[in-house]
């Protein structure tokens, strides 16, 4: 008899039993009583017992229905060896396994075959076309995190299939719209041969005034960490970490949210910030995001603007509580806008147990106009 892999709710770990105990198993599990409240850090399983595996995730809300789409995590290896999972629910608390919404690929060279680098996935729906658009970081198989592309896949449902459309760098051969005359004249003047060392304080400058832009304009610039985010005029926006990681870029999307329309703006240039979440506020534009340090956690940034254009100020890490200085163990991945409430969504990373990773979901609260995290064992999420 064929075996399925099982997560053990006492343990975490992953055991193989075989297709009917699993079966029973989900039947029980959908018996058990409903889940309440929100635990960060604990196992968090679906209606099958099973621990959600949908991290660097994003949610996206259709209907009376939130979906929840992520990165299916292996018990040994980050590369993806599935695909992108998705899980459904009424409640944020409860969650049903959806199964896999986007297949990676079997076909030798495909840009997403199975053992390539794909990560932080989200799904928005465009109300005019009817399409379920999906977005996500993509490293090729094999080459390291050279790449640095984004991957687009697009379905006729929410819970999938999703059909790969493409992947590729960002916006070549085109400038950040805040570049004129004065900043493409520096930007002539640039050499990168003469900034051999890094860290320098006058590579810092370089890196400041466009170096690594220019650098990649022909071949498009590098596309990480990401999100998307869609405003209240429609108009969708790509935001991810680009130029070696060093410089956010936020990129508008065409009106099919399936490609760059050409616009985009560059913010914190040189800072190293990575996992950007935002939202808006009263007409301000808020983003929580990471710094540079691998799967080690470090202490979260916080910006604001008051235009998805910028100008763009930074501010003292919003996090409140143990561990706040390396936002209580993880990093930002979603930030999630439930009527008046707004949930900051983070991932635990267990590089060495990766399927076992776990997640951060906390209210965000205002202090003196600014948002804060504030830690909390458990809570209690109403969706009304």
């Amino acid at each position: 008899m064929k075996a399925a892999n099982f997560v053990s709710p006492k343990h975490g770990s992953v055991i193989q039993i075989t297709k009917a105990e699993a079966k029973r198993l989900e039947q029980y599990w959908a018996a058990q009583p409903k889940n309440k409240t929100i635990k960060s850090g604990g196992l968090w399983l679906d209606d099958s017992g099973r621990h959600i595996n949908a991290h660097g995730g994003g949610i996206m809300r259709y209907g009376d229905t939130w979906y929840w789409f992520g990165e299916h995590k292996a018990d040994t290896t980050s590369s993806a060896m599935v695909g992108v999972m998705c899980y459904a629910s009424k409640d944020l608390v409860n969650w049903r396994n959806c199964g896999v919404a986007l297949y990676v690929s079997d076909k030798k060279g495909s840009d997403i075959e199975r053992g390539c680098v794909l990560e932080r996935p989200k799904v928005i729906y465009n109300k005019v076309t009817g399409k379920f658009c999906m977005w996500f970081h993509l490293e090729l198989k094999g080459k390291g995190y050279s790449a640095a592309r984004y991957g687009v896949a697009v379905s006729d449902r929410p819970e999938g299939p999703y059909k790969f459309l493409y992947s590729q760098r960002a916006n070549a051969g085109t400038y950040p719209i805040e570049f004129g005359d004065k900043e493409l004249t520096v930007l002539d003047t640039m050499d990168i041969n003469h900034f051999k060392e890094w860290w320098t304080p006058d590579w810092y400058e370089a890196i400041r005034q466009g170096l690594f832009l220019k650098r990649d304009l022909g071949s498009g610039q590098m596309s990480r960490d990401m999100t998307l985010y869609i405003d209240d005029d429609g108009k969708a926006y790509h935001i991810f970490s680009s130029e070696d990681n060093l410089t956010l870029h936020i990129a508008e999307l065409t009106n099919d949210y399936l490609h760059h329309s050409g616009r985009y703006t560059r913010v914190a240039p040189g800072g190293q910030n990575e996992a950007p979440a935002i939202f808006k506020k009263d007409g301000t534009y808020w983003m929580i995001t990471s710094g540079c340090t691998g799967w080690a956690p470090n202490e979260a940034r916080m910006f604001s603007a008051p235009s998805i254009w910028g100008p763009w100020t930074q501010h003292p890490n919003p996090c409140r509580g143990p561990k706040s200085e390396i936002t209580f163990g993880g990093q930002s991945t979603y930030i999630l806008p439930v009527g008046e409430q707004l949930i900051f969504m983070a991932d635990i990373w267990r590089p060495k147990h990766p399927s076992d990773a776990r997640y951060i979901w906390l209210p965000i609260e205002f202090e003196d106009g600014k948002p804060v995290v504030r830690w909390q064992d458990e809570w209690e999420l109403s969706v009304k």
